[in-house]
């Protein structure tokens, strides 16, 4: 009776008897069961899955079992003998290595690509895992305000503070409004990047390569199965040769030979089909990849549209300031010669213009005016030697080019913008840039 105290305790420390809930009582009778089974002879009871727990059906078939398992160690064993050395191994043809070498390729570079051009899209990693998150769920992603569109609405509220008639206040309204434009802009580049880049490259991943994998652990048990066969047929022929008792074992082992090397070579050829679908996976690529350039392209062009709308209406502001007369950045390098003569031949590209002035001031002068070198003289006083920092490509006749460490005779004349200079050289004059030179004293 030793299971009715074990019931007993049970029944003590959870709490049992006739006022516990039916759940609890079920609990403890199964307990006094197992008890009593664990406690009896073995022959006096048989413990089976449905007799421990009746609502659950269970059903093995043992046969197939064992067989499963058998299979799985043999292919263990072959597979840990190839790795020591001690079996032999199907090696597959050069043009199948080549074909697996560049599906493991294609998947390793998408992925890098795919998490790259996430993080482009969206720097903040809380918010791709929320991405992610609904996209595992099944669920739409809730529109996010984009940091254009963020700072936009701080601008518009903090010219509303300090007042949308004063001059600060109607620049923040114009630069607040822009970059609500450039939010948007960068709404749609996002959107349009995910739904024709992204997505197939996904796509790619989930779908097609898990398939392909799928396939190729197939391979991989059917060689393992090949290869022990050729073993065994291997082992049975020697013993064949010390008795001939054992010739139907030969039989059986080239059966089962026989058998296993159809099977390795239709998993062969279902592999190579899909390892060589991969081109056609390139091709759908490349195909993605320029819609997502054509979408970068267009996103940046409205960038630089918006930005000159910008800077046109800064310019008609009263007391605004446009430029930066004191830049302490070096100037840029002009492009090389090989550049500026496909830039010739392309299409015009428009630059931004900077104007370092103040608009509606009085006294401004123009950025650049005209000059005729033939109508320059140099003053009595006040020229130098300059060194030019740079090589510089004269835009027109009026300028002079310069070549980097040339030392040239710099002047200025009345009313000359400060940013040019008038530089000699032997017969030579024209206008010089002075961010480009070092004036020597």
């Amino acid at each position: 009776m030793a299971h009715q105290g074990i019931k007993l305790c049970f029944e003590r420390r959870c709490g049992g008897g006739q006022d516990a809930s039916p759940q609890r009582r079920w609990m403890l009778s199964r307990i006094g069961g197992w008890s009593q089974a664990l406690l009896s002879p073995p022959s006096a009871v048989f413990l089976t899955p449905s007799s421990l727990c009746p609502g659950i059906k269970m059903d093995f078939n043992m046969k197939k079992l064992a067989s499963d398992a058998g299979v799985f160690f043999t292919r263990a064993v072959q597979f840990t003998e190839e790795k020591l050395g001690q079996a032999e191994r199907t090696e597959l043809d050069a043009h199948f290595e080549n074909l697996l070498a560049r599906a493991d390729s294609t998947k390793n570079w998408t992925e890098k690509i795919l998490r790259q051009t996430e993080v482009l899209l969206q720097p903040n990693p809380s918010a791709r895992v929320e991405e992610f998150l609904y996209e595992k769920l099944d669920r739409k992603v809730p529109s996010r305000v984009t940091n254009g569109e963020l700072l936009a609405q701080y601008m518009i509220e903090a010219a509303n503070d300090f007042g949308p008639g004063t001059p600060y206040g109607k620049t923040l309204i114009k630069v607040g409004e822009t970059q609500r434009r450039l939010g948007g802009a960068e709404r749609d580049f996002i959107h349009s990047s995910s739904i024709n880049f992204l997505t197939p490259l996904r796509n790619f991943l989930e779908g097609d390569w898990r398939t392909i994998s799928k396939e190729r652990r197939i391979l991989q048990n059917r060689r393992l199965d090949l290869d022990a066969c050729k073993a065994r047929l291997k082992k049975a022929k020697a013993a064949e040769a010390k008795a001939a008792l054992w010739s139907d074992e030969v039989e059986k082992a080239e059966h089962e030979l026989r058998l296993a090397q159809t099977e390795f070579d239709r998993q062969a050829e279902v592999t190579r089909l899909l390892l060589e679908g991969i081109s056609s996976t390139h091709v759908n690529h490349l195909r993605c990849l320029h819609e997502f350039a054509e979408a970068q392209a267009t996103y940046y062009a409205q960038c630089y549209q918006y930005m000159l709308d910008l800077q046109k209406q800064l310019g008609r502001l009263p007391g605004t300031f446009v430029g930066n007369a004191e830049s302490t950045s070096p100037p840029p390098v002009p492009p090389p010669p090989a550049a500026l003569a496909a830039a010739a031949t392309g299409p015009a590209v428009p630059t931004i213009p900077v104007v370092p002035t103040v608009v509606g001031a009085a006294n401004s002068a123009p950025a650049v005016e005209a000059l005729n070198p033939d109508d320059v003289k140099p003053p009595a006083s006040g020229t130098r030697k300059a060194r030019a920092l740079y090589d510089y490509e004269a835009a027109d006749s009026s300028e002079l080019s310069l070549l980097s460490d040339e030392m040239i005779t710099v002047y200025s004349l009345p009313g000359m913008d400060p940013d040019w200079l008038v530089g000699e050289r032997g017969n030579q004059k024209g206008k010089v840039p002075v961010t480009y030179l070092e004036l020597l004293s």
